[in-house]
Formats: C-alpha cells, structure tokens, sequence
C-alpha cells in the first residue's frame, strides 16, 4: 500500500465531491431533515381535533360540557352551528372531524337526575382520529355525569339514583362506520403512487437527453424550449393517466374501496395534480446535471410529502409549526379530494379550498420548470 497515492485518491475524491455542491447539500440536509420529521411527524398521539357544536337547549350545562370537552386538550378549536345540516356540512367539507349535538331538554333532565342525551358524530375516514376522539367523549361524558350525579344527590339528601348513566352519550361515525383503516389507506397510497411514478417519470428526461448527447441534437432544431417540454410532457400525462385508471380500478376491484361521488369529478382533478408531480419532475430534470443529482432531489421531496400530508400519520396529532408544513404539500390537497370523493361522495362545492391550492402549485411548478427548461436548452 501506497500511502502518498492513496492520499492523492482522496484529495482528488474529496474535490470532486465539493465540486458537486447539490450533492453535498443533499447529503447533510437529508439526515438533519430526516431527524427532525420523523421525530416530530411520526406520533401517533391525536391531539387538536377540531369541534362543531350544536346546541339547541342553550343553557349553562350545555356549555359545561362543551367546556369539559375542551379541557381535555384533544379537542380544539370549537365551531358553533345553528343546524344540524351546517354541522355536517363542516364534516364533509373537513373543517371539523367531529360534532356534539346537545338536544333541547338537556338541562332540564340533569336537573331532575334523570338521563340527559347528547348524540356525538365523528369523520371515520380517518380511523385513528376518530377512535381517539370516540373514546374521549365516551370518557369526558362518564365524568361529567359522574360529577352532576353527585351535585343531584347532595341536593336530594343522598338518595341513590338509577344505574343509567347521567349523561347518555350516543355515537356515530359517517362515512367509514366500521373504522376499517383499509378505507382510509386505499385513497391514500393512489396519491402516493401517483405522485411518485409521475415524478420520477420525467425527473430523468432531460439528464438522460443530456448524458445521451441527444440533448445537444435537439438544440440545433428549430424547436422552442417550451414546445420541446410540452412535447415531452404529453406522453408522461398519457402514461401517468392510465396509471390514474389502472390504481383506481385495482382500489375498487380488489380493496373493495367504492367510489361513492363522482368518477368524471375524480378524474378531472386527478389531472389537475398530476399536471403538478410532471411539471415537478420537469423541474428537478432542468435543475438536476446527472441522474444520480435527479433521483435526490426526488427523493428529497418524497420524504416530507410523506410524512406531512396526512398520508399515514394524522396532521392533528403533529406540532402547529410541523402540521402547518403540509399546506406546501400539494399531496395534502390530493389526499383530502381522494379521501372526499372516494369516501365521503362530496363534490366541488365541499372541495374547493383544495381545488384552488392544487391549481395554484400546479401553475407555479409548471411555469418556473417551463422558465428554466427554456434556459437550459437555449
């Protein structure tokens, strides 16, 4: 062994390696992003789950109990109704995961020690936020009616009651009544393919055209840089459209997982994110100078798409400042359409605050990726 060429190895290693800085960002960004996402992100604590309300007796009990339910710190923030259709509406659109119905009468048979009923509705498109959220309104209103049977016995001289509870809570779960995870999951890992095969799909196009030396072919052609992207483009969207086909029909067929709104709806707004994952690869494609630089970068982005979209672990159950990350995801917006019209069979008017998102990336990515594929070329 050689110690003086081995050195002279490394030094020449050591300098490529700085050379290629994309590389070597990569390379100590991705444990440090790696760290902090998986340590804050993977938990599968449900907290903050948000509230509608409706509350038609209208007295201080009434908002005893909305309180005790706040006081538990899992559920936040408290939406206030007028009706039962505006509180469903809040559970179709995804505003809240949960509605307390408190019936007029409510006060008045606390009073008098006999059983007072409040009907609790849950969102079961996502099992493990609605099985926390069961289990602590089962919970808070056994204590409650624990604390107002005492109150009752003390002013009725310590006569025993009947053995029904005080506060009789009874549940329901829309849109998944038998919490099957598999409901929640299917939805979920056809954003996930989508966005993934889209992305890698066309994150090779150019830096396989540039390593090939074909790139250099195309260049002398009378060919914009912005029509040689679309072209490019439009057998990717072909492809990716039939895998849209192909996952939506294995989800049904073999999952059992129904499509309860509407398919043309579903399809259309399929569109819509995959014109954004294609213009993404684009992108990584023109910024990327070898495959290897591409394949990190997507990489990069699959990570936090991942773990901050709701695609496994509930957004609730994470840090505002982490949870608040997912909004630059643009898979969050798709997962929530997949989920509202797979599972849920809402339309465009309960989806739009995703809708609008979504297109926004999508112009964003394609328009940046079109300005630097064009200055790559020319």
């Amino acid at each position: 062994m050689r110690f003086s060429l081995l050195a002279a190895i490394a030094r020449k290693e050591i300098l490529h390696i700085i050379r290629d800085r994309p590389s070597l960002i990569i390379s100590v960004a991705m444990p440090v992003l790696m760290l902090l996402l998986f340590g804050y992100a993977v938990t599968t604590d449900v907290e903050n789950i948000s509230l509608a309300v409706l509350d038609n007796d209208r007295h201080r009990q009434g908002h005893e109990l909305v309180d005790a339910f706040e006081n538990t710190g899992y559920f936040q923030p408290v939406i206030y109704v007028n009706n039962i259709d505006r509180l469903e509406d809040h559970l179709d659109e995804g505003s809240a995961k949960s509605g307390l119905v408190i019936p007029s009468g409510y006060a008045r048979n606390l009073k008098r020690g006999e059983p007072a009923r409040v009907q609790f509705l849950v969102d079961g498109s996502d099992p493990l936020v609605a099985r926390t959220a069961l289990n602590v309104a089962q919970i808070t209103a056994q204590n409650l009616g624990r604390q107002k049977q005492i109150e009752f016995l003390n002013r009725q001289g310590g006569i025993q009651l009947d053995k029904e509870p005080p506060i009789d809570m009874r549940t329901r779960a829309y849109y998944n009544p038998g919490l099957e995870s598999l409901k929640f999951n299917v939805p979920g890992l056809i954003g996930l393919i989508l966005q993934n095969i889209t992305v890698m799909l066309t994150a090779f196009a150019l830096v396989r055209e540039r390593e090939r030396g074909t790139l250099e072919q195309l260049m002398v052609t009378p060919v914009q840089g912005f029509e040689l992207m679309v072209g490019k483009l439009i057998p990717y969207i072909i492809i990716a459209f039939m895998d849209v086909g192909l996952v939506l029909g294995l989800g049904v067929w073999w999952f059992k997982v129904s499509i309860q709104g509407s398919l043309p709806l579903l399809l259309i707004l399929s569109l819509l994110f995959l014109i954004f994952a294609l213009g993404l690869g684009m992108l990584f494609s023109a910024v990327a100078k070898t495959q290897l630089q591409a394949m990190q970068m997507v990489m990069l982005f699959i990570l936090p798409s991942v773990l901050l979209s709701g695609f496994v672990f509930p957004r609730e159950s994470m840090p505002n400042v982490i949870s608040y990350l997912g909004y630059v995801i643009p898979l969050t917006y798709f997962l929530e359409i997949l989920r509202g019209i797979m599972l849920k069979g809402v339309g465009l008017t309960q989806l739009w605050r995703d809708v609008i998102p979504l297109a926004g990336f999508g112009i964003a990515v394609v328009t940046v990726a079109s300005l630097k594929f064009r200055k790559r070329v020319e």
